[in-house]
């Protein structure tokens, strides 16, 4: 039997599944769930990614919701689902391992409000950037359900996603041990872990492709480089022009991670 990959756009976890019975779950009595197989990762990762397939997906939503959701400038459509506030977090390291920093782009009401980066670490990794960057997204979106607000964290690392979503429930059944070795980052991810049973059924945790122009993932990727480069250790805020907005466009021509 050949191989299907389920994108699930909107359901309990969207992302993308290799199995239907694990796919299922995610939208089982999920109210709006929109989904639909594929029978090529390259086509499931495109279709998730752009937030659209050439036909129509599996759905019990209407199709105003659909294009409600397709704006033009920041691309919210992946996964197509509206929310008060959308933050994408990134991780970076020049080389890997080496120097990290991570990166966050809070966005609400489909406006840049915040950029956050920070975290520096000389002889960080990749992994380890993504997972704070992650952490941080957790709790801003926290603080945001707590004012009542409806939030998604997008981010372009599916380990970290995994880490925190798949993974740590069985490794925390297991002492935090696993049969194939050491658990890499392992302090990040059950501090986010914890946050993340919190708050797993106010907010959307999803994933987004990287340099894929997407503007939020865009800038919270710059920011990564500027932790890197101000070599702060804590998250700073990123200043906005004195006008009290962001240049976005000069944003996007800074050191890409």
């Amino acid at each position: 039997m050949a191989k299907k990959f389920y994108v699930i756009w909107v359901g309990r976890e969207p992302g993308i599944y290799t199995d239907w019975p694990t796919a299922q779950k995610q939208v089982m009595k999920f109210p709006g769930a929109k989904y639909k197989s594929f029978t090529s990762k390259a086509e499931a990762d495109a279709a998730f990614s752009g937030g659209s397939v050439s036909s129509s997906p599996s759905s019990s939503s209407s199709s105003s919701s659909s294009s409600r959701n397709k704006k033009s400038g920041n691309n919210l459509s992946a996964p197509p689902i509206k929310t008060d506030v959308v933050i994408y977090c990134d991780g970076g390291c020049d080389p890997n391992p080496g120097k990290a920093g991570s990166g966050v782009a809070v966005y609400q009401n489909d406006q840049l409000i915040q950029l956050w980066y920070g975290i520096y670490n000389p002889n960080g990794t990749n992994n380890s950037a993504e997972l704070n960057a992650l952490f941080y997204s957790l709790q801003l979106a926290q603080h945001a359900t707590k004012q009542g607000l409806s939030a998604q964290i997008l981010c372009d690392s599916m380990y970290s996603i995994q880490c925190i979503r798949d993974w740590a429930a069985g490794w925390e059944k297991n002492g935090w041990k696993r049969k194939t070795g050491e658990i890499m980052n392992l302090d990040i991810i059950k501090q986010a872990y914890v946050l993340y049973n919190e708050i797993k059924d106010k907010v959307l945790l999803s994933h987004v492709k990287a340099h894929a122009g997407t503007e939020g993932n865009e800038l919270a990727d710059r920011m990564t480089m500027v932790a890197v480069d101000r070599k702060d250790p804590t998250w700073v805020q990123y200043e906005k022009d004195p006008g009290g907005a962001f240049d976005i466009a000069s944003l996007l021509k800074m050191r890409a991670g």
